[in-house]
């Protein structure tokens, strides 16, 4: 288990989930198949456990550049959290998925993006919850509306002009959150161009967590990004801006802080 502020573990939830400051978030899905999520949410989930769909709540609309998930609208995700129940700054948001905490980091990246700090993952996700033997429930929650005010921390984000004039800058790192073959051009099975951004770096996002869906310790985390400094600046991009959240959370968890998320990624690259 990763001791940080960003990681609860499924005993802790087990504990705290009775708690009304804290509200739990299924981020379930499949590119492959978007419905998927949803109907696993509703075949069973953690009790108490609200469904944030990549594509519906987690994204806005596709347009010609911006990616395959552009941001959603901060008026739109404030209003759905409302709906929820998730209070602005006091709610512990828990973010949870069985895909390695592809689309829950999604959500921990965003909650911080829009200026609320109390978001953690689920280490383990949804699977270890099951297999520690912990109640799941197919009844769909009913919600007290809160309020979600939105505070956007622009500082976190970087689109197209920004990485063309600051990827080849001493100081600055891009990191390519991608499967080798996928940033070596070698297999592209969802854009219609392969390759990879010039000067990136490959930090597959699979290896931040094992083959089980755990966090690796932080010393493992330390030790992934010893190749660069603190003080450089790391710009996180992957096929459209959802996994590439892993590795911020893997950044996050060893202590650095100039970390940006470049939101539109290759989608968004390869549409000019």
């Amino acid at each position: 288990m990763v001791n940080h502020p960003a990681v609860v573990s499924v005993q802790w939830l087990k504990e705290n989930r009775d708690n009304s400051s804290i509200a739990i978030a299924d981020c379930r899905f499949s590119l492959a198949q978007p419905q998927l999520g949803r109907m696993e949410y509703e075949q069973g989930h953690i009790p108490g456990a609200f469904y944030l769909d990549l594509n519906q709540d987690l994204s806005s609309p596709v347009e010609k550049h911006g990616g395959r998930h552009p941001l959603p609208h901060p008026n739109t995700f404030a209003a759905k959290l409302s709906t929820l129940g998730v209070n602005s700054p006091q709610t512990l948001v828990i973010a949870y998925d069985d895909s390695r905490l592809a689309f829950a980091a999604r959500l921990w990246w965003l909650l911080r993006y829009f200026g609320h700090q109390r978001v953690a993952v689920l280490d383990g996700g949804f699977s270890a919850w099951q297999k520690a033997g912990y109640p799941v429930e197919t009844e769909i929650p009913q919600f007290t509306p809160g309020k979600f005010i939105p505070h956007i921390q622009p500082q976190m984000v970087v689109d197209y002009t920004y990485v063309q004039e600051h990827k080849d800058l001493a100081g600055v790192k891009l990191i390519d959150a991608r499967e080798r073959d996928r940033y070596l051009g070698k297999h592209e099975p969802i854009d219609p161009v392969a390759g990879h951004i010039p000067g990136a770096i490959n930090y597959p996002w699979q290896t931040v967590t094992d083959e089980t869906g755990f966090l690796r310790p932080l010393a493992e985390q330390q030790a992934r990004w010893e190749t660069i400094s603190d003080e450089e600046e790391a710009i996180a991009y992957c096929g459209s801006g959802v996994t590439a959240c892993v590795n911020l959370l893997s950044l996050e968890l060893a202590g650095f802080r100039n970390t940006k998320l470049y939101a539109g990624s290759w989608s968004d690259w390869i549409s000019y």
